[in-house]
């Protein structure tokens, strides 16, 4: 499962890429979508990734979002209460059957997007204009997208 936050903000983006961060649910800066695998979405994620950096998160950082971030419909917190429910013990429970695929958040009812907070002590040194790879924050990122998950949550 790939965690994809947009990092830029949408003036002078192109018409189709604004379209593809549309559909993506990526509406605003530091916002959080967790994506399947599969050949198409990765496509899309691929072709807006000079505005949204993304990589494999694991469940352990997906249980911590889920924790501190997940919303309900009238901006309610996710609560233990909720989960047991719909028959899920814990949000540790919650965060594997959703990185193995058994349950979806749209089955929960909870909202897909996260909202976070920009990262405690910035992004890296190189800004938000450059690639990960070039010591950016942008694009491919793998299983460190959880350290920046952690900065921001």
């Amino acid at each position: 499962m790939l965690a994809v936050i947009r990092i830029r903000g949408s003036i002078g983006v192109k018409k189709d890429l604004n379209n593809t961060m549309k559909m993506l649910r990526l509406f605003r800066v530091n916002h959080l979508v967790l994506v399947n695998e599969e050949k198409q979405s990765r496509k899309m994620v691929e072709k807006v990734q000079d505005y949204v950096t993304f990589g494999e998160i694991t469940s352990e950082t997906l249980e911590k979002v889920l924790i501190k971030r997940a919303v309900i419909k009238g901006n309610k917190k996710v609560s233990v209460d909720f989960l047991k429910e719909k028959k899920i013990n814990s949000f540790k429970e919650l965060a594997e059957k959703l990185t193995a695929k058994e349950v979806s958040l749209k089955e929960l009812e909870i909202k897909p997007v996260f909202r976070l907070s920009p990262p405690k002590k910035g992004f890296e040194r190189a800004g938000i204009k450059k690639a990960f790879s070039a010591g950016g924050v942008l694009g491919y990122r793998a299983t460190e997208i959880n350290k920046l998950i952690s900065k921001m949550i």
